[in-house]
């Protein structure tokens, strides 16, 4: 039998702790929950986690510094609760590595099925397709990503750290390979997300992928942008 997906929740508010708990819990995942970063640490260090759904605004140490900490220790997702209002949360929380973000007061229907399309983009469950190096490899510039691992990898085969929405994106470049996708068909495609005016997180994540994959990101030549239409895997 396979084990439910286990979801951490962090949130410094009891009584929204437990109603994503309860809520995720009846619809077939293993939850635990954290009060506060401590705890959070404790569970990443001892067991296995899938998603992190996290709090931006707790006393003490914050969500986003939560956020980047899980980052660079680990590869689960990562699922911000954000105020309604705080656009700038939700920018930050994308630029330190958040994948994907939930406004307060929290919709449990929409959090749940925020939780479904991030563990959809980390399962491998859905096929590759396009021009790839061998059956399950695309270059990027002297990179490759290896489509059944997930893994980045730079010229030397050493892993470059990327997040499973960072992934997916490149995922998606690699299935449209010379074809110029708009933001409207990035975020369907890679976010299962509709287009908002406001919304800059694809802006945001091929910023920092270009950090990584090309030789002089303030020049790309890997991910192009075509002014007025969108951008070009090339």
């Amino acid at each position: 039998m396979t084990a439910s997906p286990h979801v951490v929740v962090c949130d410094d508010e009891p009584d929204v702790r437990d109603a994503v708990a309860e809520y995720l819990e009846r619809n077939g995942y293993a939850v635990t929950t954290a009060d506060a970063g401590p705890a959070l640490r404790t569970l990443i260090d001892a067991q296995p986690v899938d998603v992190v759904i996290l709090d931006i605004r707790m006393p003490g140490e914050d969500g986003l510094s939560l956020a980047r900490y899980l980052r660079e220790h680990s590869n689960v997702a990562i699922i911000m609760l954000t105020g309604s209002a705080e656009i700038i949360d939700k920018v930050v929380g994308l630029e330190v590595g958040a994948d994907d973000y939930v406004a307060k007061p929290v919709d449990l229907r929409e959090l749940l099925a925020r939780v479904k399309a991030v563990l959809r983009r980390t399962s491998g469950q859905e096929p590759a397709r396009g021009d790839h190096l061998g059956p399950h490899i695309a270059q990027f510039g002297t990179c490759r990503l290896d489509l059944e691992t997930h893994k980045l990898l730079d010229a030397i085969g050493t892993d470059i750290a990327i997040t499973p929405m960072e992934f997916q994106l490149l995922k998606v470049f690699a299935d449209n390979r010379g074809r110029t996708l708009n933001r409207d068909q990035l975020l369907e495609l890679a976010h299962d997300r509709g287009w908002d005016p406001f919304d800059r997180s694809i802006d945001i994540r091929i910023s920092r992928l270009r950090k990584k994959i090309e030789s002089d990101p303030s020049k790309p030549q890997v991910i192009k942008t075509i002014r007025g239409v969108g951008y070009l895997y090339s």
